[in-house]
């Protein structure tokens, strides 16, 4: 059983920051579960665009507003707490938090909480088998 307590990661380093956002990794590819789990705040007036390539992710909005744009269509669609996003064909997106915006969010496969977004907003494709998937049986 894994317990984690928000506060604690976020004093750790497991808490990344960049520009726009901040982001507590509760579950990462080494905790062995297949996924990893994610609270992040959106900071209001920032622009972010992202294009994860190589993960799936689904997003909750728990806190705040903002919006949306799918730039495959040009839809944008508002987010609100309540509101689920999930980006299930790797969707090239820019999100535009209008107030600082508190979300949960899963990546599939898991991130390491070492990646960076690359010029095109992706994290780097994973490089083994998740850890997930080699367990002592």
């Amino acid at each position: 059983m894994i317990i984690r307590k928000l506060k604690e990661i976020r004093s750790s380093d497991r808490n990344v920051k960049s520009d726009g956002w901040e982001s507590a990794r509760l579950l990462l590819d080494d905790d062995g579960m297949g996924f990893s789990f994610h609270m992040t705040t959106l900071l209001a007036g920032s622009e972010l665009r992202m294009h994860y390539k190589n993960h799936l992710e689904a997003v909750m909005v728990l806190k705040g507003t903002g919006t949306i744009e799918d730039l495959a269509t040009g839809e944008t669609h508002q987010l609100k707490p309540g509101v689920l996003y999930a980006l299930n064909e790797n969707d090239e997106h820019i999100v535009r938090p209008e107030s600082d915006m508190l979300t949960a969010c899963v990546f599939n496969p898991p991130v390491t909480g070492a990646e960076v977004h690359d010029a095109d907003g992706a994290y780097p494709a994973v490089a083994a088998e998740p850890a997930a998937l080699v367990k002592d049986g």
